[in-house]
């Protein structure tokens, strides 16, 4: 029996529960940008894997540093104990984020991490006396697929089964130079409801790589903070280089209070989700009664595998090279935006850093489900790529040590799709 006949039988994968999906493609190794399949096809992974893969797959300095630290300590409970990997990498992370960022709370993956965000600025105000219990996010946002992450989410396809069931929040659009003075002003008339803002920093990824300017943002963000609302950056996509810089939110000055990280976090090689917050939050917590107490915790938190994991792909992070492969992409895409830009079937091209998003014309039927997403994605399947569309936006977010010849390999099949397609 195949291991396709074999998964079918037993696996549930996500978004592929419709009778006339096709079959999983069985990958059998990943080595730099690209994926192996059991067939000996090779694939370029264009989009990092779902976003994660950030200095290419297998990368032999993590796996070498996983090796050494599960022949050390594989798991330690974290009530009580802690172990030296996950005080190096909350001492290290803590160093290269805002100033304002003193404690780090470790989880599992990025909805947890977003969850965990949720409940400090809920329980905060609970435990500072005052009953704030209203979120304000993005319209289009998407933060994750448990319940709050899901609350704090546009409403959508992917909600609408859980929509009773989630609590109400504040949607706002994004901001512009037409809306930001109205956005303020809606703001101060709910302030002394508003626990908190979460936003997705410059980009909504999983809402079609929508993007807006970082100093709209940042006069929001101030606003938030004069009218004593706690400000949740959730950089579990945008972190770790995506935008250009280390960090979505050193484009803004504004520094937020909490921050959400994932994907990136280990390079791709693991699930680990991190919630940093300032001091001023820890400090709400920190009491002699215990019902203030942050009741949070999961079996795996701070994993030591998964700390050795981070901890590598930080040093790989901050090498200049990095940086450099970063700067290159960012050039390259641009270069590449600018040649197809007004193409006939283009109705917008769009980027920020590393990130490049071409939305294809398709006059109102800009649907997820649209048959234009299945036809782009078999057609650069079947040139090797892996290009997951959004719909009708197809993106790049390719892990750093892409070479040149292969970008140039990803354009070059987009631009025949451009006139084929």
């Amino acid at each position: 029996m195949s291991l396709v006949e074999r998964d079918l039988q037993v696996i549930w994968h996500p978004y592929t529960q419709m009778k006339t999906a096709q079959p999983p493609i069985p990958i059998v190794r990943g080595e730099g940008t690209c994926l192996y399949a059991e067939d000996g096809k090779k694939y370029i992974d264009a989009i990092s894997s779902w976003w994660v893969n950030i200095h290419g797959h297998s990368h032999p300095y993590i796996a070498k540093k996983i090796a050494e630290q599960l022949l050390q300590l594989e798991h330690a409970i974290f009530a009580g104990f802690t172990h030296p990997g996950a005080v190096e990498l909350a001492e290290r992370l803590l160093a290269i984020l805002p100033s304002n960022q003193a404690k780090a709370f470790y989880s599992d993956n990025g909805s947890t991490a977003v969850e965990v965000a949720i409940k400090m600025c809920l329980q905060y105000w609970h435990n500072k006396g005052e009953q704030r219990t209203k979120i304000i996010a993005f319209k289009n946002a998407y933060h994750g697929d448990t319940f709050g992450a899901m609350s704090v989410s546009g409403r959508s396809a992917f909600t609408a089964a859980f929509d009773s069931l989630l609590f109400e929040v504040e949607f706002i659009d994004l901001p512009n130079a037409n809306n930001i003075e109205a956005l303020k002003s809606q703001i101060s008339g709910l302030k002394s409801q508003i626990s908190s803002f979460i936003f997705e920093p410059l980009v909504q990824g999983s809402a079609g790589m929508i993007m807006y300017e970082a100093r709209y943002l940042d006069e929001l963000m101030a606003h938030c903070r004069t009218e004593g609302v706690l400000l949740i950056a959730d950089e579990v996509f945008t972190g770790f280089g995506r935008t250009g810089k280390a960090f979505a939110c050193n484009h803004v000055e504004t520094q937020p209070d909490i921050m959400c990280f994932s994907k990136g976090l280990t390079g791709g090689t693991m699930a680990f989700g991190l919630t940093t917050c300032t001091q001023d939050i820890y400090d709400a917590f920190l009491s002699d009664d215990k019902m203030k107490t942050l009741f949070h915790g999961h079996s795996y938190t701070a994993n030591p595998v998964a700390c050795a994991a981070a901890l590598a792909s930080l040093d790989l992070f901050l090498e200049a090279s990095t940086q450099q492969n970063i700067d290159r992409i960012v050039a390259k895409h641009a270069a590449f935006a600018k040649k197809v830009k007004g193409h006939r079937s283009l109705k917008a091209t769009r980027q920020t850093g590393t990130i490049l998003a071409l939305e294809w014309e398709t006059g109102n039927n800009t649907s997820y489900f649209s048959c234009l997403r299945d036809k782009l994605y078999h057609y650069f399947l079947n040139a090797g790529i892996i290009l997951r569309p959004l719909g009708n936006i197809i993106y790049i977010l390719p892990p750093y040590c892409i070479t040149d010849h292969e970008l140039d390999y990803i354009y070059a099949t987009i631009e025949q799709a451009l006139n084929e397609i």
